[in-house]
């Protein structure tokens, strides 16, 4: 009778070993891609990073040797379906502030980083103090630099009042075109082709404009945090913002090691963009069940949860959301202490 105990304590065990392992197997960790806009800047803070800031997180980087790509190699991998090793990390700019120049360039320079930086092209056309130069960016290029698309003017991706979709897709493809051609023209015809990288303005996208964005060949790339791995889905790519009042190291730190959320399938009654339901329901379905799932508005404020079965969720907050966005951020501890994230993006009109 002992022995056929401990031969069932043993099954058991296996049985635990080998889905733990199954879980592990099934999900790489991806690469962390973070977001800056602005350096010592400190009269813009909601997108502005103080220098000291910025310093320790290079410093971090390197000295726990942390593998820094571009994002247009991380995206490569996703969509070849290759896995990315640990501890990548992408350092992504929007908008192509002069401070990126004047400030953030030297130290990216001295620890040999790559980076990416998200182009909106008219106040460079324009001659714009506030913006860099393409002499400037043609400078940074041949350090190893890449430059992306962020469309020409900046504009919003969303349908305007009283525009039909025909307008809205011109405006759209114009926008986006545009921006591309005169990344061509100044930094050369290879400039964000393999792949076409596009940082949404105002981090603003629904299924209609996140779809229409890829059928002109373009990977979108969002202001919504989570982790990039093989199951990406590439019209809208996470990243995590960093600016001063979230840019500590120890929040710098959590965010660096964080993992994806093991997503099976995400859906909702409303698009991105809420039109009636308010508060919005998100459903998540999970690859496999996950202990002390939480989630949260943005502004720290619990969601409701509501399980239908162990890898099946409700979320939805307590109170209407108020415009012009929020986000559902939904994280649990993993089993080595790091942590699963993953946030939705919703637009209130």
């Amino acid at each position: 009778m002992k022995k056929v105990l401990l031969f069932f304590l043993f099954l058991v065990f296996c049985v635990d070993f080998l889905s733990a392992k199954n879980q592990s197997d099934s999900q790489s960790e991806g690469a962390v891609v973070f977001m800056y806009h602005r350096f010592g800047e400190t009269k813009y803070p909601s997108t502005n990073i103080r220098m000291e800031q910025f310093e320790k997180h290079l410093e971090y980087l390197s000295q726990n040797e942390y593998k820094v790509w571009t994002l247009s190699k991380i995206v490569r991998h996703v969509v070849e379906g290759r896995e990315i090793p640990k501890k990548v990390v992408a350092l992504t700019i929007d908008d192509a502030y002069k401070s990126i120049y004047t400030h953030a360039f030297a130290r990216l320079r001295e620890y040999k980083f790559p980076f990416t930086v998200f182009v909106n092209s008219s106040p460079i056309d324009y001659g714009s103090k506030s913006y860099m130069s393409w002499d400037e960016m043609r400078e940074m290029q041949a350090f190893g630099a890449e430059f992306a698309n962020h469309s020409k003017t900046h504009d919003y991706m969303l349908p305007k009042e009283g525009e039909d979709e025909q307008s809205w897709k011109k405006r759209i493809k114009d926008e986006i075109e545009g921006a591309q051609k005169r990344l061509h023209e100044e930094l050369g015809d290879a400039t964000n082709e393999n792949p076409k990288l596009f940082s949404y303005p105002f981090g603003e996208y629904t299924k209609q404009s996140a779809e229409f964005i890829q059928s002109l060949g373009y990977v979108g790339i969002t202001q919504t945090s989570g982790v990039v791995d093989i199951d990406s889905d590439t019209k809208i790519l996470p990243r995590f913002p960093m600016a001063e009042a979230y840019a500590d190291m120890s929040g710098f730190v959590l965010k660096l090691n964080a993992l994806p959320l093991p997503i099976k399938e995400v859906s909702s009654k409303e698009d991105s963009l809420i039109s009636s339901q308010n508060p919005p329901t998100l459903t998540l379905e999970l690859k496999y069940p996950l202990k002390n799932l939480n989630c949260y508005l943005s502004n720290g404020e619990p969601l409701e949860l509501e399980w239908t079965s162990e890898t099946k969720v409700f979320v939805r907050a307590k109170n209407r959301l108020e415009p012009p966005r929020d986000k559902y951020t939904c994280t649990a501890p993993s089993k080595d202490g790091r942590w699963h994230w993953y946030s939705h993006l919703w637009i209130i009109k």
